[in-house]
């Protein structure tokens, strides 16, 4: 492997773990409505477990309701029930034969922050993922100074690097976490 290619491998595994982390805030639920909450329900439709957004369209036409219009209307039933069944959704859909619609209820502040400390442990294990990431480059950088392939020098500057890129993630991560927080704390 080219010594120089170790800091952009390891942005680009920096830049995937914090989009699958902005991904799971998505889905933490906020005071609104939002077509995201419902991204990991998965609906029994012809016999296969399948993502909602497969079978039915989601949209948010209001701030405390989600609207769910299926391509198939002998998947309503399904549909609703793969929803009421999921339990960290807590959502109870109903159903008028043509669409589904799933009110959401304002959040108490225990909920509030209850969910607030979902995107901390969520945060925690981002950065977790990141370390392992920073921590498997800084391997590399030091075989290849072990093979004598770079000098001290040059696993300096690639160590600064693989740091540079890691602390430029971390600070997204955190402004995305702090902003999030404050949407869930926020009535």
């Amino acid at each position: 492997m080219n010594p120089n290619q170790i800091p952009s491998d390891a942005s680009t595994k920096f830049s995937a773990a914090a989009e699958h982390f902005e991904a799971d805030l998505k889905k933490l639920r906020t005071g609104r409505a939002s077509a995201g909450m419902l991204d990991g329900v998965m609906v029994q439709a012809y016999g296969v477990p399948t993502p909602l957004n497969q079978v039915a369209t989601v949209t948010a036409p209001e701030a405390q309701l989600i609207q769910i219009s299926p391509f198939d209307p002998t998947n309503i039933q399904a549909i609703a029930s793969a929803i009421r069944d999921n339990p960290t959704l807590g959502l109870n859909p109903s159903d008028d034969g043509r669409v589904v619609r799933v009110p959401i209820p304002a959040l108490t502040e225990d909920r509030r922050r209850e969910i607030s400390k979902q995107v901390g442990q969520k945060q925690e294990d981002c950065m977790v993922t990141l370390r392992n990431i920073r921590h498997d480059a800084m391997d590399a950088i030091n075989a290849q100074k072990k093979d004598k392939s770079i000098g001290e020098d040059d696993a300096k500057r690639l160590e600064k690097q693989v740091d540079d890129a890691m602390n430029k993630i971390k600070l997204e991560i955190d402004a995305a976490a702090k902003a999030k927080e404050h949407e869930i704390m926020s009535l």
